[in-house]
């Protein structure tokens, strides 16, 4: 994708409808945010009906603006009243909010800004420069190359993403099986139908994830209560030059990190953040004199430029391969299977349109959160406020709503709310949501080239070193992961 093609995606967006969805989405988005434990995963799950009607450009448009917008508002409450939206946000209440308690929310919130502003631009750069090489490189796939890349994603999802890896990988189990509900598309025999018509259409990926994520989120936070805290004024938003550069270099290291990272499938914002965050505490404790703890601008940052290129990096994976690195990425792409975009390699030749649209719409929305956010800090955090026993049915409403937008059909309302009661469950088992999901989406892909590569020959896999490069990637994730698992029992055991 060239220059010319970026400019026409511009000239896509800045029409005033186009813009006024921008600002609207990341207004609705941030509104979400700002609720404690609702991160942009349940913001995009929620907010999901208000895209029902639009084209797909001006749907994705929106959806982009509301993941920039929840992951703006976390930050903002997490600053000022010590709420953090979602877990990649509690960096920026531990150093943040104790600058608010010294009369200095604005700059704080400023450095926030500023930091994912720049994130979001790099990182934005990062998938125009690289996507459509990678795409390229991914249009040489087969049915064995496929295969292998699905099972490295799968494998490297379970893995990082939870703490346990036979956790994991099972759990991606179970959403495979459950994906695989309906008929089969080759045979078109029932599988685990139960004579019922409505499984026999399969389970549509839309009232799953809006139930996993936002009705099983409200549940969450109805259950354990939210924290009120006073809002305290904002003030000037100018840090001093001292501040300014200590920040600035920790946003650079952010961004780099966390766009690099975020490439990998299973390294989500949340586990970037943290990267981060330790990362700069102990550059400081090195240096001594170190801050942190008492509202170290290091670490808000740091942490909160790698949440943002985290989560632009996570992109290129899903526009180029069409392998979401995440339960974020997995409802977008949700999204764009809704509008008939099938993400992959022909997002950057047949669907070329959309995707520069929507890539010049992430320019679009970090400038517009920049513009507007900080003004309405003070709103968010009196929003953040409203008690969870009004929010909570008013979120569980839209949610049925945004289900049945999906087919027209009851049924996914029933599924939603199954789903809502099973993700909070898993929650309490300490069972991992995120390996469940990637098994869910995945799963039908894995199955199609399986059963390709297999119609092809199987010593294609042998013979294909792409595969095989993916097949010894899988394990070697699969034994990262159980070493850092180890790793943290042995530590908890010698703490005991």
């Amino acid at each position: 994708m060239g220059l010319s093609e970026l400019l026409s995606g511009f000239a896509e967006v800045f029409q005033p409808q186009v813009l006024l969805l921008a600002f609207l989405g990341c207004l609705a988005g941030t509104m979400v945010g700002v609720l404690p434990g609702l991160g942009p995963v349940s913001a995009i799950a929620i907010l999901f009906p208000l895209t029902a009607y639009l084209g797909p450009s001006a749907a994705i448009v929106v959806l982009a603006a509301i993941y920039y917008g929840a992951m703006y508002g976390g930050s903002t409450s997490a600053i000022l009243l010590k709420i953090p939206g979602e877990v990649s946000s509690l960096p920026a209440a531990l150093e943040g909010y104790p600058m608010t308690q010294r009369g200095r929310a604005g700059q704080a919130l400023a450095i926030a800004a500023g930091a994912s502003f720049f994130a979001g631009i790099v990182g934005t750069l990062g998938v125009w420069l690289i996507g459509p090489h990678l795409a390229g490189f991914a249009l040489e796939f087969g049915p064995p190359e496929m295969l292998g890349l699905v099972l490295f994603a799968l494998t490297a999802i379970a893995g990082l993403s939870s703490g346990s890896v036979v956790r994991g990988i099972g759990m991606a189990v179970a959403g495979m099986l459950l994906a695989s509900v309906g008929l089969d598309l080759t045979s078109s025999q029932q599988r685990m139908t139960f004579g019922s018509l409505e499984l026999m259409q399969g389970l549509d990926i839309v009232p799953v994830m809006i139930g996993l994520f936002g009705v099983a989120e409200v549940l969450r936070t109805l259950e354990r209560g939210t924290p009120s805290a006073q809002a305290a004024k904002v003030g000037g938003f100018l840090p001093t030059r001292d501040e300014f550069r200590r920040s600035a270099g920790a946003a650079g290291r952010g961004t780099v990190t966390g766009f690099l990272l975020g490439l990998i499938p299973g390294m989500l914002p949340s586990t970037t953040t943290f990267l981060s965050y330790a990362s700069e505490r102990r550059r400081a404790e090195r240096k001594g004199g170190s801050r942190f703890g008492t509202g170290a601008v290091e670490g808000i940052g740091g942490p909160e430029a790698a949440n943002n290129a985290t989560a632009m990096s996570g992109f290129v994976p899903l526009f180029s391969l069409g392998i979401p690195t995440g339960p974020t990425m997995a409802l977008i792409m949700a999204a764009l299977m809704v509008y008939g975009v099938v993400p992959g390699p022909t997002m950057f030749t047949s669907d070329a349109d959309i995707t520069a649209a929507v890539i010049a719409s992430f320019f679009v929305a970090n400038v517009i959160l920049l513009v507007l956010n900080l003004p309405l800090a003070g709103l968010w955090a009196k929003i953040a406020n409203v008690p969870y026993g009004v929010l909570g049915p008013i979120i569980i409403v839209c949610c049925g709503v945004g289900a049945y937008t999906a087919r027209n059909s009851v049924f996914d309302i029933v599924v939603c709310l199954v789903a809502g009661v099973a993700g909070w469950a898993m929650s309490k088992r300490g069972l991992p949501v995120a390996p469940f999901v990637m098994g869910f989406i995945l799963g039908p892909m894995l199955e199609l080239s399986l059963r390709q590569t297999v119609a092809i020959s199987p010593a294609s896999l042998v013979e294909s070193p792409i595969f095989l490069c993916f097949a010894a990637a899988a394990l070697v994730s699969v034994g990262l992961a159980y070493r850092l698992h180890r790793r943290g029992v042995e530590k908890v055991d010698a703490n005991a």
